[in-house]
């Protein structure tokens, strides 16, 4: 069982057919692939990898160590399970960019994640136009789909995964799914720790230099109405090295409403329970704050219900 690796270079010869097979067959089966000759500049990846770690060490080092030391996260006995042994900090790039606001970055290390954003921004939207290709959709479908009365919602987790004592009894991220749409991952290529879920199992997600690991989220899964699927994932935390992850989520606009698309309803599911739900990505954004670390099943189930009273509202 081999983890799908898809060459985006192939898609402009005679193997592309061949190719577009590959990533419906990841969409379908997987929930993930990992992207090569993708068309991001490798010594951007490498600036932006380097910029990344300098800053965790210079910022984010001691005070993740001072955290572990306050919440006796280094010398637990049973397993945590609600904490996650990572330091992160959140970039928002669209509607409207933050990164000005993180005063902690230096001058280049903002300006190389702005640069690398444009780029990954254009890859998402290009993937989305591949998978519509692949659905029978119209082109630029998902992506209008996505486009609330701002455009899509797009921004960047970046996490370091320092390594842990006790790594049994403490995940680096529990599992979930991704709430939102197309979610493009540059991760450290030395230090693994990704792993999905697929039939029961826990399938590790192999580092590779200069890859892009993509992933579909939450609403890909209701616009398709269940063809293609967001898949649990996790981290585990590592006793040696510090993983770095920047995760960057190509999401709907807050105010978009998402439902499956009309041409894949007529073409399958006659069973109506089996239909997704219609809602405003926002309202389940409120939901996911809550229940982010449960089954999604409910999450969908909740937005069926009319007038769902969603009770106070936990923040992420």
């Amino acid at each position: 069982m081999e983890f799908p690796l898809i060459n985006l270079e192939k898609l402009n010869g005679e193997e592309r057919k061949d190719t577009m097979e590959q990533i419906k067959d990841a969409c379908e089966n997987w929930g993930f692939f990992e992207l090569i000759n993708h068309g991001i500049p490798y010594d951007l990846m490498d600036t932006l990898e380097r910029l990344t770690k300098e800053h965790y060490r210079k910022c984010m080092e001691h005070r993740f160590k001072e955290l572990v030391a306050t919440k006796g996260l280094d010398s637990v006995q049973t397993e945590v399970k609600d904490m996650d042994w990572e330091s992160t900090y959140h970039v928002r790039h669209l509607p409207e960019s933050n990164i000005s606001d993180l005063l902690d970055l230096t001058h280049e290390h903002r300006e190389v994640m702005k640069e690398f954003a444009l780029r990954l921004e254009k890859l998402a939207e290009d993937l989305l136009d591949l998978l519509c290709e692949n659905l029978g959709l119209e082109k630029g479908y998902l992506k209008k789909a996505f486009y609330g009365s701002k455009g899509p919602t797009f921004g960047t987790k970046v996490a370091n995964y320092p390594p842990c004592p006790n790594p049994e009894l403490v995940k680096g991220l529990r599992a979930h799914t991704d709430a939102g749409g197309i979610i493009l991952l540059f991760q450290d290529d030395k230090v693994s720790g990704l792993q999905l879920l697929k039939d029961g199992q826990w399938i590790d997600v192999p580092p590779m230099r200069h890859s892009i690991v993509v992933n579909l989220g939450d609403q890909l899964e209701v616009i398709t109405n269940g063809k293609y699927m967001s898949v649990e994932h996790r981290v585990i935390a590592q006793t040696d090295g510090t993983r770095m992850s920047i995760a960057s989520f190509y999401n709907p606009g807050s105010d978009a409403v998402i439902y499956p698309a009309p041409a894949l309803l007529e073409r399958g599911a006659e069973d109506k329970s089996q239909v997704y739900p219609k809602f405003v990505f926002e309202d389940y954004m409120k939901i996911y704050a809550g229940l982010k670390f449960h089954a999604k099943e409910p999450r969908f189930e909740a937005l069926k219900a009319p007038d769902v009273n969603m009770g106070p509202i936990a923040t992420v």
